[in-house]
């Protein structure tokens, strides 16, 4: 898999979005993508307990941990590497979470307006 360049929706350099817990496509802790990242996990987002309720109720369950894939479970205030599409999805029902610009990848720009991430930023 190579990695597309490190470029955010800024056209800086992608800041990391979270090692802990360790998110991104790659789990390098960035929301760096490949040509193989069919679900475009390049939003860097902020949890909120209404985010997280809701993905769990569409089948998304980010919140209840999973130690044999090394996943502890997601709570309010973590930051994840988002499906592009799963944004829009939630920015669409009124409970999408907040942006940070700096940490998502310019990829997610395919599927979501620069315009409509910035009304989540941090």
């Amino acid at each position: 898999m190579e990695m597309e360049p490190s470029i955010n929706v800024l056209g800086g350099v992608l800041a990391p979005c979270s090692m802990q817990p360790r998110t991104g496509f790659f789990r390098d802790g960035a929301c760096n993508t490949c040509w193989e990242d069919r679900g475009s996990h390049t939003v860097c987002v902020q949890t909120t307990a209404e985010f997280l309720a809701w993905s769990a109720y569409i089948g998304n369950d980010l919140s209840t941990p999973r130690p044999e894939w090394g996943f502890m479970g997601l709570k309010p205030g973590d930051c994840w590497c988002l499906c592009a599409s799963r944004f829009l999805e939630a920015h669409d029902e009124g409970c999408a979470p907040r942006v940070n610009l700096a940490a998502t990848h310019r990829r997610a720009l395919e599927i979501v307006p620069l315009e409509l991430l910035k009304t989540y930023a941090i």
